[in-house]
């Protein structure tokens, strides 16, 4: 059976399927040939990541494709209940990338507290007593209250974190069922931290120094943190978005930017992907990456061989 993974896939995902008799492709196919390329080279699972979209139209004219996966947690960008209800196996990756997410969220809060986003782009070329100036107002992560909206893995490993860093942690989520956090702190030690989360998030997010963002785009496309939200939050407040872009009314978050209500906000993800605002790559107060959450060598080996085990798992060995 050949396997298309569109997006990419580690090597180590590659030899687990190949060793179990799959032919694996690596090629990227541009979306508008792929129903053509898929039916044409008999393809049967298609992965992708989060650049290919599989939808109701694909899904119907690709008769041979038995397998969907999703390197990765959210699987908005493929019809999954259509493709489930008509007999297609779909299937993703929701714990190997939490980790790095969750890293990734702490190296933004950490270079939004210092403005280490805006130094590094001014150092070579600025004067140094003056940019010693600007940025000698930076805040500490100890002490500082967290409200996590969106509680799942990855919410849960941000905690781990945080709370290793003294910060105060608080969880937004539909489940409010306590959830039970083993904290990794190195050298051999663990404690055990016990955290509840509210369905509340207009209560969480007023008084919170920092708010980062673990939740889905919504089904009808509007943002879950829009000009009410940012009115309600605390003045100089610091957010992460590493979830979905959307999830923020881009609008709204430049106008509370620049009135000072957000003291900075470090964006992984964004509306237009792969073409981002120019206003937010630009912004002083906007720390960017482009969406590399989950972009790291370990996150990568297990994506890709926990695919590979579930593709293995489904068809058998070849």
């Amino acid at each position: 059976m050949k396997v298309l993974a569109n997006d990419g896939i580690s090597q180590a995902g590659i030899t687990v399927l190949e060793n179990a008799g799959f032919t694996v492709l690596t090629d990227k196919i541009n979306q508008e040939d792929l129903i053509t390329e898929i039916n044409k080279q008999d393809i049967g699972v298609l992965l992708v990541r989060s650049a290919t979209t599989v939808r109701k139209d694909m899904i119907d004219a690709c008769q041979g494709l038995k397998l969907i996966g999703r390197g990765g947690v959210g699987m908005d960008n493929i019809d999954v209940q259509y493709a489930r209800d008509i007999g297609r196996t779909v299937i993703n990756t929701p714990a190997a990338s939490s980790q790095s997410v969750a890293e990734l969220v702490m190296g933004h809060m950490l270079a939004i507290s210092r403005s280490l986003h805006d130094s590094y782009k001014n150092m070579e070329n600025g004067d140094f007593k003056t940019l010693k100036k600007k940025y000698g107002k930076g805040v500490e992560l100890r002490g500082k209250k967290l409200a996590i909206v969106g509680f799942g893995r990855i919410g849960q490993s941000l905690a781990t974190y945080a709370i290793g860093c003294g910060m105060d942690v608080v969880a937004v989520d539909l489940y409010t069922d306590p959830r039970s956090l083993d904290i990794q702190l190195g050298n051999g030690l663990s404690v055990t931290a016990e955290i509840t989360p509210t369905s509340d998030m207009a209560a969480a997010i007023a008084d919170a120094d920092y708010v980062s963002l673990h939740i889905p785009k919504q089904a009808d496309g509007s943002a879950v943190i829009g000009k009410a939200e940012f009115a309600s939050m605390k003045d100089g407040v610091r957010l992460i978005n590493a979830a979905r872009g959307g999830v923020i009314d881009e609008d709204a978050l430049i106008e509370a930017l620049d009135s000072g209500k957000v003291a900075a906000i470090a964006l992984d993800v964004f509306e237009n992907e792969p073409n981002p605002r120019a206003d937010l790559l630009s912004h002083e107060k906007i720390a960017c990456t482009p969406h590399i959450g989950a972009a790291t060598g370990e996150a990568q080996d297990r994506i890709g061989t926990e695919l590979a085990d579930k593709i293995i798992a489904t068809f058998g060995e070849q």
